[in-house]
């Protein structure tokens, strides 16, 4: 097989985008390209400026004035598009709740009055830590519409991980639930979230919307119910100005502490649409269904602000994609005639795992786009995708699985693979309209075409990220580290016709199943048992999740006698009630000692070696 693989002719008459002409014209002038875009939405204030750039400090179309709820809602709640359904959510027991745009904009406007009601003002604070439901939609929604800004919190993460979220952010209202469901089993949202407000002075109201009536117990004094923010009318979208925070999303970085990425109204806006419509090639009356969560960035993009804006159906769901049975994504596809499927690696090397027989007996035609991201797609996840759900690379295929890739900070696709373009799979792709990226070496020089670099964007574009919350040292490193431009933390390198493979992370950030998580948040974790006087822990290739993670730890005198099943289960489920399930170590080795620098820093690159049986490396700063 060729590195090429070029698209069928009966999957290049069903693509409506051909993104070649704007990413030409962005070339030659950026700011116009852009602007070009932005003039396509609804503002208060039209913007007349692109990018306003002292690095490392942005601003787009920083003369507008706009609301993201204005685009997302108001504009598709009039006329014909008023009952077009926006939101088709299924439950894990595949319950079907539809939200035309009409309804949406109606509860997210009585909503957004409820918050104003408990005093939440423009650009306040509020933490949502909801399951995958429309009311985490709804929450999200009505906080942009009155100019506060939210910070969702996975529903997945622990009390602690929840807690460090909640001060960081400063927020004074939290937003939860009474449970979410995981595979047929209730999870206690609200004692967390009770447990992690417990001694936050600062929050003043938290938010209840209670799935099962009968769940009776003690609340919290501070508990107010989630159908009380729908007594006090409705509200209009407060206009805001283009710079002005949407939301802080926190993402977990080298050095332990989460740093929360601030994303704006207008930019945000513009470049997530954007892409969506050019990249994934979804349109409005267009179902789209998107397999992520919205605590995660994709959610956030892809489940609720990207479809919303450009009046596309998103179908989204809650629980996990062979629950309850194998079968229950394609058979959604099917029944609701899904037009581009978003999902991840993980989702695609499970369904390769448990083989072709649980995809064949549904009629996927209806597919003309599969997206993944996350991390890394290998070559063989590719092809299997490609040709069973994809149907092949002949003529009768109806759809291509396209690779991109992006982060937390940078809001939307960066790279990426158009299903008109040769795909090279183990290759995220070329670089997409508007971005202006690199391969480079230390020194910020570009490295030749088939070697390992560090993958740098030169140049801002709209849905990057406006700053680290509370910490503008660290986004200033970001942005200056290396002298070519923003440090993605990604090594990668490039081929001879432009399209990029990430090869992995440069720091000690994990990417688990798509999620990205810091060492240091779970080497915390494990020292923070009793057992555990010390730990490091690695990322180390995980057929299903990509990676998977290795601790290593020190154990405390006196515990060395209890090595056993029984302590790393004990240390397991500490880390899975601070860090959440997704943070949980595959293995726990004990040992008497770890590599360590002279100044007394952990060589994680000499433990990932010897796990994975390579050569480690210079040694020469190894303490003796």
């Amino acid at each position: 097989m060729t590195d090429r693989i070029p698209p069928p002719q009966s999957v290049l008459e069903r693509l409506r985008a051909r993104p070649d002409e704007d990413i030409r014209q962005a070339r030659l002038d950026p700011d116009a390209f852009w602007l070009s875009q932005a003039a396509t939405y609804e503002w208060t204030r039209m913007p007349t400026t692109g990018l306003t750039w002292n690095r490392p400090e942005m601003a787009w179309f920083e003369d507008g004035e706009t609301n993201i709820t204005l685009n997302a809602l108001d504009r598709h709640a009039q006329g014909e598009t008023r009952t077009r359904a926006a939101l088709i959510w299924v439950s894990e027991d595949e319950q079907v709740q539809i939200y035309t745009y009409g309804t949406l904009h109606d509860r997210v406007s009585r909503a957004a009055a409820g918050l104003r009601a408990l005093g939440v003002q423009s650009g306040d604070r509020v933490v949502i830590y909801m399951p995958l439901t429309p009311e985490g939609v709804i929450a999200m929604l009505a906080c942009a519409r009155i100019g506060a800004v939210h910070s969702v919190v996975y529903a997945g993460l622990g009390v602690t991980a929840l807690r460090e979220r909640i001060q960081d952010a400063g927020a004074r209202v939290v937003i939860t639930a009474d449970v979410g469901y995981r595979r047929g089993k209730l999870v206690d949202l609200y004692a967390i979230a009770a447990e992690a407000i417990s001694d936050l002075v600062g929050v003043n109201d938290l938010v209840l919307w209670e799935r099962i009536k009968t769940l009776h117990r003690e609340h919290d004094s501070r508990t107010v119910p989630w159908e009380d923010l729908f007594t006090h009318g409705k509200v209009e979208a407060v206009p805001v100005a283009a710079e002005h925070p949407l939301f802080v999303l926190y993402t977990s970085g080298s050095t332990g502490k989460p740093k929360g990425v601030i994303h704006t109204h207008a930019g945000y806006m513009v470049g997530t649409s954007y892409h969506l419509k050019s990249l994934f090639d979804v349109h409005p009356g267009d179902v789209f269904f998107c397999t992520s969560d919205i605590g995660w960035i994709v959610g956030h993009s892809y489940i609720v602000y990207g479809p919303l804006v450009s009046g596309a159906t998103v179908m989204f769901r809650e629980g996990a994609p062979d629950f309850p049975d194998t079968g229950v994504l394609w058979r959604l596809i099917e029944k609701y005639g899904v037009n581009v499927l978003f999902t991840a690696p993980t989702a695609l090397r499970l369904f390769m795992k448990l083989g072709a027989e649980v995809v064949k007996p549904y009629d996927l035609s209806s597919l003309r786009v599969i997206a993944c991201a996350g991390e890394a797609l290998n070559p063989e996840a590719w092809r299997w995708a490609q040709e069973h759900i994809g149907g092949g690379l002949g003529e009768g295929a109806h759809a291509m699985v396209i690779d991109n890739w992006w982060q937390t900070e940078l809001g939307a696709p960066t790279l990426g693979t158009h299903a008109s373009w040769p795909a090279r799979p183990g290759y995220a792709g070329p670089l997409l309209a508007g971005v202006d990226a690199d391969v480079v070496d230390e020194r910020g020089e570009p490295v030749p075409n088939g070697q390992q670099g560090y993958l740098v964007i030169r140049r801002p574009f709209p849905s990057m990220m406006r700053g680290v919350h509370g910490n503008p040292e660290k986004y200033a490193a970001i942005w200056n580290e290396n002298p070519a431009g923003y440090l993605s933390g990604d090594l990668a390198l490039r081929d001879e016709h432009g399209y990029i493979s990430i090869l992995g992370r440069a720091d000690d950030v994990l990417s688990v199943a798509g999620h990205r998580i810091g060492s240091a948040d779970v080497e915390d974790a494990l020292v923070s048992h009793p057992a555990v006087a010390e730990a490091a822990v690695i990322g180390v290739p995980d057929p299903l999740k990509g990676e998977s993670i290795l601790a290593h730890v020190i154990l405390r005198r006196g515990f060395g006698d209890q090595v056993g099943r029984g302590l790393r289960a004990s240390l397991t489920e500490h880390v899975r009630r601070e860090l959440g399930p997704i943070a949980t170590p595959g293995e726990i080795r004990v040992v008497d000692t770890l590599p360590k620098t002279r100044s007394g820093k952990i060589m994680r690159r000499v433990l990932r070696a010897q796990a994975l049986g390579q050569d480690p490396g210079d040694l020469s700063t190894l303490e003796g």
